[in-house]
């Protein structure tokens, strides 16, 4: 073997190795992040959860809105990214505790029943207006001494939330995703989506709740999103007995 043809050689040996060694890195790399992300979401291979939806109260059918059907699809993604499998099912039919299976609740506590009753075990420091009736405080956040009233397509605000019962370290989570208008249960789920990573370096496996405003929906949809703020400890803690004077949230 002339010395040119052993160069060749051990070039091409070289650049197998380096390429075994770049693949090799790669695959570490996917399945480190990929076993964050299941572990955030609660999510290990093959595992069963719960998207549990509002019924339309224009059909006997299951019948979802528009913008939280969209919300599903961007929660069926995730899902499908884990290597996990989610069952559809209506907040009506949904009497089980939670623990178990990762849930996913889309909906607020007026058309949610599941939603209401993860709010008021859950968090007890958040009150929503569900009164039918017209008026400035339809629909309104309250946080504590805070109130977010929404202005429809203008201004609305959004909860998302990743809550545990404190069953020990196999609980999976479940996530709320509580909106005073359907688009903002989409954009809740959208930013779950583009965020999660961001979100499980800062909290982990550990509670959270935040507050996000939807700003100019009946231009824009869900894409403008702003975090209004972490609430955790507002949203946690017990109901004041008496509630002061609110200060109200609108865009500027």
């Amino acid at each position: 073997m002339t010395e040119d043809v052993r160069n060749i050689v051990l070039g091409v040996i070289a650049a197998g190795i380096c390429a075994a060694l770049g693949w090799l890195a790669r695959t570490y790399s996917w399945k480190r992040k990929l076993r964050r992300r299941q572990a955030f979401f609660g999510l290990p291979d093959n595992s069963e959860s719960l998207l549990v939806v509002n019924r339309d109260a224009g059909g006997p059918e299951l019948t979802v809105k528009r913008h939280d059907v969209f919300a599903l699809l961007e929660l069926s993604a995730i899902i499908k990214d884990c290597g996990a499998h989610a069952q559809v099912i209506a907040h009506d039919t949904a009497q089980q505790g939670f623990g178990e299976r990762t849930e996913f609740c889309v909906g607020g506590p007026a058309s949610n029943r599941r939603m209401a009753a993860h709010m008021h075990s859950l968090l007890p420091g958040i009150r929503v207006n569900t009164d039918p009736e017209p008026g400035p405080d339809r629909g309104a956040f309250q946080i504590g001494s805070e109130r977010y009233r929404l202005e429809p397509g203008i201004t609305e605000y959004v909860l998302l939330a990743r809550l545990t019962a404190g069953q020990g370290q196999g609980s999976r989570p479940v996530f709320l995703f509580c909106g005073q208008l359907p688009v903002t249960n989409q954009a809740a789920t959208r930013y779950l989506a583009r965020h999660h990573e961001r979100l499980a370096r800062k909290h982990g496996t550990n509670a959270f709740v935040l507050l996000l405003k939807v700003v100019n929906s009946q231009a824009y949809g869900p894409d403008v999103v702003e975090l209004v703020g972490d609430v955790t400890r507002a949203a946690q803690a017990p109901a004041p007995a008496v509630t002061p004077r609110a200060s109200s949230h609108r865009a500027k």
